[in-house]
């Protein structure tokens, strides 16, 4: 038995793969890991190859009530929020958090490949073999490790429906592909990115940075304030940088207009007349961008106008609700607790979920 194997990596592509020779599984937001079980000894392996056993006791116990003498799992470790959505921010700080001293009892695991079974390395067979040995194995649907199901349907209409659900993207993978690590595109990754406007109230000053500009400093309106949520220092270039900071300079103020606690100086206030569109993959669980990325300034006349956008604590029910108003539906297996009538029994999503930009998004600004 290995005693670690290189993982198989998805290419990051900004659309799906589609056709009959994939299929499609929800991209999990979380820790990628590897659970080593033989003869009853568990080991859980990141993806760089640490031993983090003991950081994820559920995981390991249920790893031993697999009734199998040896095998290898790959999948992602994952905390799931109220909704029952993926939640980063909470892994972070579950799973012993920064300082990595605590361990982590809400953690579970979605499997998704089987590379080595009851003494056999099956990595040489195609995927569809593998994860019928893997369904075989995981039939707990609510245990520590939990199988992360294919999704039936066209693949655009499937990431449509993940980014709905505020999910982190979808996995595209060749069916007939048999496990080889690294990054060989057998495997595609399409992540959900949102965007929206937020309010430029200040800047961090650099020296080496394009325009002499580190970051700006984005606020959001919370009632009748706005409320700092991080800063955003990538999507510049040299050029709209430049200009940028000419007219930062012009509106600067003495004091913040927002309420900051944080430790770094020097900093530049700005009086809340600019807004930014920024692109960002989600809310972290203190209310700041993650992965922000800057994209432009509003033209004066459109930034007036402000769309209401759900606040960041609605809940997947409500949303189903309301697509479900509109004749559509889809869901994620373990939501089936949920107490919403039309939920199948299987985990797929059984229809298209519309949710592109229709073009309106210069025109909306986040309201926490």
């Amino acid at each position: 038995m290995p005693a670690r194997i290189e993982p198989c990596l998805a290419l990051l592509k900004p659309r799906p793969s589609v056709g009959p020779d994939w299929l499609y599984e929800i991209k999990w937001d979380g820790y990628r890991i590897a659970v080593h079980l033989n003869n009853d000894n568990v080991r859980i392996l990141t993806r760089g190859g640490h031993d983090w056993t003991h950081r994820f006791p559920a995981i390991e116990a249920d790893a031993k009530r697999l009734g199998v003498g040896s095998v290898i799992l790959d999948g992602e470790a994952v905390v799931l929020d109220e909704q029952g959505l993926p939640n980063f921010g909470q892994l972070q700080q579950s799973p012993g958090g920064r300082g990595g001293k605590l361990n982590s009892r809400a953690s579970i695991m979605f499997a998704f490949d089987l590379l080595y079974f009851d003494g056999h390395d099956i990595r040489s067979l195609e995927l569809t073999a593998r994860r019928y040995f893997l369904q075989s194995l995981l039939k707990n649907e609510h245990g520590a490790i939990r199988l992360s199901e294919e999704i039936e349907g066209d693949g655009r209409d499937i990431f449509d429906a993940a980014c709905e659900h505020g999910l982190e993207g979808i996995i595209a993978k060749y069916k007939d592909s048999p496990y080889r690590s690294g990054r060989l595109g057998k495997w595609v990754k399409v992540k959900c990115v949102q965007s929206d406007s937020f309010m430029v109230v200040g800047y961090e000053p650099s020296l080496v940075a394009r325009g002499g500009i580190g970051s700006l400093l984005l606020a959001a309106r919370k009632g009748n304030d706005w409320v700092y949520v991080g800063s955003v220092g990538t999507g510049f270039n040299e050029r709209s940088a430049e200009a940028l900071r000419k007219t930062l300079d012009r509106i600067q103020r003495k004091t913040a207009p927002v309420k900051y606690d944080r430790r770094r100086k020097n900093l530049v206030w700005v009086q809340p007349t600019l807004i930014a569109e920024i692109e960002y993959r989600a809310w972290t669980h203190d209310g700041k961008l993650r992965h922000p990325s800057y994209k432009g300034l509003h033209i004066r006349g459109c930034a007036r106008s402000r769309t209401m956008l759900p606040s960041m604590t609605s809940n997947l029910h409500d949303r189903l609700k309301r697509n479900r108003f509109n004749n559509t539906t889809a869901f994620v297996g373990h939501l089936k607790k949920l107490p919403i009538d039309t939920l199948a029994e299987k985990q797929l999503f059984s229809q298209h979920l519309p949710c592109r930009s229709n073009g309106l998004f210069a025109c909306r600004s986040v309201i926490l």
